[in-house]
């Protein structure tokens, strides 16, 4: 697992910078996360103890060991006793880590947020239905066949959908697309979750699945656009039904996140 040993550790310390004396923990813990999101440290990294924090900081450990604290409830570092702390995941998956909090709090975005999904994802496939190769609908039978074989196992089934969606975003070559593309399926995480809570809802998120694939398979855009298109609509509908029926409490966000 990568770490920051010796002078390396220091130096990402010297990076983070000082802040001035007195600042909220709230601001040590911005400062910290705009380091994090800024690709210059792989995830699985170790950081620097709490102790050199704080001196490069110019602060007490406490703050620090709070700023930590909050990073780590918003699933962005890993505090592991008697190991040290540890960065969990991409800049690209961070933020919607923290994103996901906002939006709790703000349900009615949820709504934008599904039709800006619902139109990236048909730009996707009409733009897959041409380039994707046959290795890749290979990977997409894959995952179609995981999510058949997991219609009663939830999360299984929804992991199985996510690669499913991001395997057709990769496969249009467009990495912006991707990306985006997997944050805004970040950002609706939980609303998906429950929105497949109830077994015919799983089913029928297969059988949409199923014929986007079978659509792809004619390498006809307008085929794979309209497959798409009624996914999109079907699963929005679930969606929007579950934003409907009242968001989640922060802490149960948080224990589903």
């Amino acid at each position: 697992m990568p770490a920051y040993p010796g002078s390396a550790s220091q130096d990402m310390s010297a990076a983070i910078g000082s802040v001035p004396i007195g600042t909220a923990v709230s601001a040590v813990a911005k400062r910290l996360l705009d380091y994090f999101t800024s690709g210059e440290i792989e995830p699985g990294t170790r950081l620097p103890p709490e102790r050199q924090l704080a001196a490069s900081l110019g602060i007490g450990r406490s703050a620090v060991r709070e700023a930590l604290a909050a990073l780590e409830i918003l699933g962005i570092v890993d505090v592991r006793p008697g190991s040290g702390t540890y960065l969990r995941s991409t800049a690209s998956e961070l933020l919607p880590e923290t994103l996901n909090w906002g939006l709790m709090l703000a349900a009615p975005r949820t709504e934008e947020l599904i039709a800006v999904r619902g139109e990236l994802e048909v730009f996707a496939a009409r733009t897959a239905a041409v380039t994707i190769t046959e290795e890749q609908l290979r990977k997409l039978h894959e995952h179609l066949v995981a999510m058949r074989e997991n219609l009663s196992v939830r999360t299984r089934f929804i992991e199985a959908d996510l690669k499913f969606h991001l395997q057709i975003a990769q496969a249009a070559g467009n990495h912006v697309l991707a990306d985006l593309l997997q944050s805004i399926r970040s950002l609706l995480r939980i609303w998906v979750e429950r929105g497949l809570e109830a077994d015919e809802d799983a089913r029928r998120a297969f059988e949409e699945h199923e014929r986007v694939y079978e659509a792809l398979r004619t390498r006809d855009p307008a085929v794979v656009e309209q497959a798409m298109r009624q996914h999109m609509d079907t699963a929005g509908e679930r969606l929007r039904r579950t934003v409907g029926e009242g968001r989640p409490a922060v802490g149960e966000a948080a224990a589903e996140a």
